[in-house]
């Protein structure tokens, strides 16, 4: 590894590293070139739509969030953690240890670093994390602290499991995952943590554990994305043709091997890299470290700087979780990913981590700040680019320098740097003579096919909105669909799981105008599998001139793609919903202009109607979901975060 090098806290004189080049000058300091001819030295003050949403949500979070920080407070502590236990207690603890550090945990003052990994083989972006922990110990040890492997969480591949009987796991492991982070912490040993995790629901469900112990300093540290394989455009070409039957199975997989191809987060713009942006605009990495490749000495330097950057914020206890995750850094995210045109799980991820930290957000807010939130990336699914391209171009230190000055970021805010805001995050990191250093972010984009500034975007809005209407509520990903797709009106096709569309496509029952309401796949029914099986054949037939679109209480997540599809729907058919009452033929208006989901049916006739029915068996039993029966009873809408947890 390179020399002793970490990420720094930010001192009122100014913020440097210890034994590396400094960060960067004060905020108050910088200097900067113009973007789009507008001086960029200061940052503007902070937009009054966006302070508007954020004083209602701060107002409506008040009782919650006071009840959180009330029962964070109550478990601070004052010394090392472990000195609170009972000696058997630590004991056990420290049991296994080497001779020096059971000394140092013994008798020592230094604090005691806990890791909590979603290391497994299954997930190609989670194999890297194989050989994270004694690099993290030696660079605790270089801190005068210790670090533990605290426990490890579930983590499954979406990308495995697509269309199989895992899918309708996938979203309660979040919640699985959060109840095992909280495992992991609760041996009360550590004075701070350390996340290691990148994928779907790994992520959101590792920030929902940590929060219970929001009293600690925590950092999350990436693992970054696989290098470039076959090109999505190729890649999405070769799934449309096996969905037309134009090549096999065998040319389908040699694609989908080549796209997928090593150990790193997939390279498309999902729910993965979504995450790896949202925990870099919230503060929760160090500058410019979220899409660094794995395997390469700049991404072990930053893995050993963000322990040395966790070792002096525990040590001097100047910043916890419970300070950085807040109702403007939780905006702070939202706005990332409106203007990344980021993943669909957010829509309940976000409302999910905001709830276990006290803050009450809904849909609403996540399309009024899309409403004023330009599109500045284009990224596959949006485009044809790749997070490689987004990060070579200018990356996140470019995108948080211009929505920053545009006063599109709430700037008073903590980070794991401490005090300064988001001033240090328009930066990026490099080697220089093995000495790891931080630059400014490129002034200018270098390709603006792939990411624009604020004064040229490529649409003025974000990509999620929120489709009201009397079927329900639900939000629609609007950033990879045409404007001329965007309004559909045209009679019902009723499907109870997606295995019946592709049937009926296969048939050539679907050449037509037409919504595809599939139901019974919301979290209540099923788990909320992700239905991205559709996506081929609808693609196809919107390819072919046919009006389609799509109507769901399932999800399609980050890769949701070019055909309109109202997702997420609240109530679920299981639910009561409404959609539960569509019946084959029934014209729906789909508006996702005016943000608008109507079942063209009278209020008379839809009252005269029994719910659907389907028989679930099939999903409840076999290969673990029966073990699932608990949360399925429980959980809440997905408006509300689709989780079991009752904030």
């Amino acid at each position: 590894m390179p020399g002793n090098v970490s990420g720094a806290m930010c001192a009122p004189a100014g913020c440097y590293l210890q034994g590396a080049k400094p960060l960067g000058p004060e905020p108050s300091r910088l200097s900067l070139p113009t973007s789009n001819g507008v001086p960029m030295t200061d940052v503007l003050a902070t937009d009054p739509r966006l302070v508007e949403i954020t004083e209602r949500i701060i107002a409506r979070s008040k009782d919650t969030r006071a009840a959180y920080l009330a029962r964070i407070n109550r478990f601070r502590s004052k010394g090392p953690a472990r000195h609170h236990l009972g000696c058997a207690n630590l004991a056990h603890g420290f049991a296994a240890c080497n001779t020096a550090d059971k000394e140092a945990l013994a008798e020592g003052q230094a604090p005691n670093l806990g890791v909590v990994s979603a290391y497994n083989e299954m997930l190609s972006a989670h194999v890297p994390y194989g050989e994270y922990l004694e690099p993290i110990k030696a660079a605790a040890k270089e801190m005068g602290m210790t670090a533990q492997m605290a426990g490890g969480v579930p983590a499954m591949c979406d990308g495995v499991t697509q269309g199989y009987p895992g899918m309708e796991m996938s979203l309660f492991s979040r919640d699985v995952i959060a109840m095992s982070t909280a495992i992991a912490l609760s041996h009360d040993m550590f004075d701070g943590a350390m996340c290691l995790g990148v994928c779907d629901k790994i992520v959101p469900g590792l920030m929902i554990g940590a929060l219970s112990f929001g009293q600690l300093p925590i950092v999350f540290i990436p693992a970054g994305p696989m290098t470039p394989g076959l090109s999505n455009a190729e890649k999405a070409k070769a799934r449309q043709l096996f969905a037309e039957g134009k090549v096999g199975r065998k040319e389908l997989l040699a694609a989908e091997s080549a796209s997928y191809h090593s150990a790193g987060t997939c390279t498309f713009y999902g729910t993965a890299n979504t995450n790896q942006m949202l925990m870099e605009i919230m503060g929760m990495h160090l500058p410019g470290s979220t899409f660094i490749n794995p395997y390469t000495p700049l991404r072990d330097a930053l893995t050993r700087a963000h322990v040395h950057q966790l070792a002096r914020i525990t040590r001097d206890q100047s910043v916890t979780l419970a300070e950085i995750v807040t109702e403007k850094s939780v905006i702070n995210g939202i706005v990332g990913l409106m203007a990344t045109g980021g993943s669909t799980n957010h829509a309940m991820h976000v409302v999910a981590i905001a709830r276990a930290a006290g803050v009450q957000i809904n849909w609403q807010d996540l399309s009024d700040i899309s409403d004023i939130i330009p599109l500045m990336c284009r990224i596959y699914p949006n485009g044809l680019a790749d997070v490689n391209r987004f990060q070579a171009v200018g990356g996140m230190g470019f995108l948080i320098r211009e929505l920053r000055h545009a006063g599109l970021l709430h700037d008073d805010v903590k980070t794991i740097m401490g005090e300064g805001g988001l001033s240090h995050y328009t930066q990026e990191p490099f080697l220089e003579d093995g000495e790891l250093v931080w630059r400014e972010a490129p002034i200018e984009s270098l390709d603006d096919s792939v990411l624009r500034p604020m004064g040229r975007p490529f649409a003025p809005e974000g990509g999620l909105r929120l489709l009201k209407g009397n079927i329900g509520r639900s939000v629609i990903k609007i950033s990879a669909v045409k404007p001329e797709h965007r309004k559909v009106v045209a009679p019902a096709v009723v499907f109870h799981n997606q295995a019946e569309l592709q049937d009926a496509f296969k048939r050539g029952e679907l050449e037509k105008d037409f919504i595809a309401v599939v139901r019974f796949q919301g979290p209540k029914a099923c788990g909320m599998p992700e239905l991205h099986k559709l996506t081929p054949p609808l693609g196809v037939l919107q390819d072919r001139g046919f009006k389609v679109a799509l109507v769901t209480d399932g999800r399609m997540s980050g890769a949701s793609g070019k055909i309109p599809a109202a997702i997420h729907m609240t109530p679920e058919a299981l639910d009561n919903g409404v959609i539960g009452l569509i019946r084959d033929g029934d014209l729906i208006e789909l508006d996702a202009e005016s943000g608008s989901l109507q079942l063209l049916v009278s209020d008379e006739v839809l009252a005269s109607r029994t719910p659907a029915q389907c028989d679930l068996n099939e999903v409840h039993y076999g290969m673990g979901r029966e073990l699932f029966a608990p949360l399925r009873a429980t959980v809440g809408l997905a408006e509300e975060g689709a989780t079991v947890f009752n904030w």
